[in-house]
C-alpha cells in the first residue's frame, strides 16, 4: 500500500484541513493527500536517520532528489520543514494550474486524464505525477486545446 489511513477517522481538524487541501489542489479523493503525506514521512524519516548517523553520500542523494523535484533544501535539517503542500504543489495537475494554462485545478485534471498533456513529447495521463524542476518547462498542452482555452478566455 502506498499510503496509510488516518488513525482517527473522525478527527474534525484533520477533516477540515483535508477538505481545504482538496478544494485548493483540485484533488479527487483523500487518498491523494495521504499518498503525499506518506512520501513526506519517508523523506523525513530518512532525514532523521541521517541526522543521527551522518552519511555524506546518502545526504547528497536525499537532498538531490528533493531539489530535483523542485523542493529547495540546502541542508538535511531543511527536509524536516517540508510540508504536505510542497509535495502537492509538485503534482502535474497543480503545476499546470499554477502556470495559468487552465482556469481551475479541476480543469487541469480533466485535460490530463483526457490525454491532452505531454511532458517532453510523452503523453501524461496521471494528475498525481510529480513533475521535476527540469521537466516543468517541457509541459505541453495539445495545440487544439490551447486555442479553445484562449478563445474561452477572450470571450
Amino acid at each position: 500500500m502506498k499510503y496509510d489511513r488516518p488513525f482517527k477517522p473522525y478527527d474534525k481538524t484533520r477533516i477540515e484541513r483535508e477538505k481545504k487541501l482538496i478544494s485548493e489542489y483540485g484533488l479527487k479523493r483523500k487518498n491523494e493527500i495521504w499518498r503525499a503525506e506518506a512520501l513526506l514521512r519517508s523523506f523525513r524519516r530518512r532525514a532523521r536517520e541521517l541526522l543521527a548517523r551522518r552519511d555524506e553520500k546518502k545526504e547528497a542523494d536525499l537532498l538531490g532528489k528533493l531539489n530535483k523535484l523542485g523542493i529547495r533544501c540546502s541542508k538535511i535539517e531543511d527536509v524536516l520543514t517540508v510540508k504536505t503542500e510542497d509535495i502537492l504543489s509538485r503534482r502535474l495537475q497543480t503545476v499546470i494550474y499554477k502556470k495559468n494554462i487552465t482556469e481551475s485545478a479541476r480543469q487541469a485534471r480533466q485535460l490530463i486524464v483526457h490525454g491532452h498533456v505531454s511532458i517532453d513529447n510523452r503523453r501524461m495521463l496521471w494528475p498525481g505525477y510529480l513533475v521535476t524542476a527540469e521537466d516543468e518547462d517541457k509541459i505541453d498542452v495539445r495545440a487544439a486545446v490551447k486555442t479553445d482555452l484562449l478563445r474561452e478566455k477572450v470571450e
